[in-house]
């Protein structure tokens, strides 16, 4: 018999200066299943032998580092992504699964394939008849749409906007427009050290009225989420910083 995928979430503080304690992100089932699984796909082996260390300093792990099965996915995944079909074939990727052993899906920060690499893996999968077992734990998107205020019944996250000025104030009006019209929440992200160009973008581009929320460092001692009206917050300090990672929302 086919062994199954396990999407593991990962504790959001990577490439945090601060670490809080992975119990109290992870619940202990999450813990459990993680430090069971030898064979692993990661964005990146050194972070994945990180996380796996800090599960096992509470659940003894299956084998020791050393001795786990840890394949990256491709450059190209990470440069191009793997969310469109056909855009990555993963299923060699999963020939530990079709022999037998349980295999873990693990992303640097929350979710696999949520805002992050692994979606061709979980389709794969799916292609070979492998059973897809998701695991509890944070999505820093789901966090930061709870916390907003703003419409968690009908929301879209529409990844990141372009570099370009020109480009991202046509795309943030589209969709504000979008807010508008139908009340459907964008939820977007943006790499942190561009966190202050996109912010000062958003509030030269968006109507006085639009509301966005902010939500950075979740589940650590810092976190912040705020929400506030595009004409309160020119009127405050800019609540991005270039070293933490930033969940953006658009709602009304």
């Amino acid at each position: 018999m086919a062994g199954r995928l396990y999407l593991v979430p990962a504790p959001l503080d990577f490439g945090c200066d601060v670490q809080v304690p992975i119990t109290q992100v992870l619940p202990q089932g999450t813990i459990t299943a993680a430090a069971r699984l030898t064979h692993w796909i990661c964005e990146n082996a050194k972070s994945a032998r990180s996380i796996l260390k800090r599960i096992g300093e509470v659940e003894p792990l299956m084998l020791p580092l050393q001795q786990q099965e840890i394949v990256e996915l491709p450059r190209e995944v990470h440069k191009k992504g793997d969310h469109a079909p056909g855009a990555f074939d993963a299923r060699g990727l999963l020939q530990s699964a079709l022999a037998g052993h349980d295999v873990g899906l693990l992303s640097e920060a929350g979710m696999p394939a949520v805002a992050d690499p692994g979606s061709s893996v979980v389709r794969a999968a799916h292609d070979l008849g492998i059973e897809v077992v998701p695991l509890v734990g944070p999505v820093s998107l789901l966090l930061t749409l709870a916390a907003s205020g703003l419409n968690g019944q009908n929301f879209a996250f529409v990844g990141y906007l372009p570099q370009d000025a020109t480009a991202r104030t046509q795309r943030l009006r589209e969709l504000e427009a979008l807010v508008w019209k139908t009340g459907q929440s964008q939820l977007f992200i943006e790499t942190p050290y561009r966190n202050e160009a996109l912010w000062q973008a958003i509030l030269q581009a968006l109507k006085p009225a639009t509301r966005v929320a902010v939500a950075s460092a979740l589940t650590l001692p810092d976190a912040d989420v705020r929400c506030a009206a595009i004409s309160a917050w020119k009127q405050r300090p800019s609540p991005v910083s270039g070293k933490l990672p930033a969940v953006f929302v658009i709602g009304v």
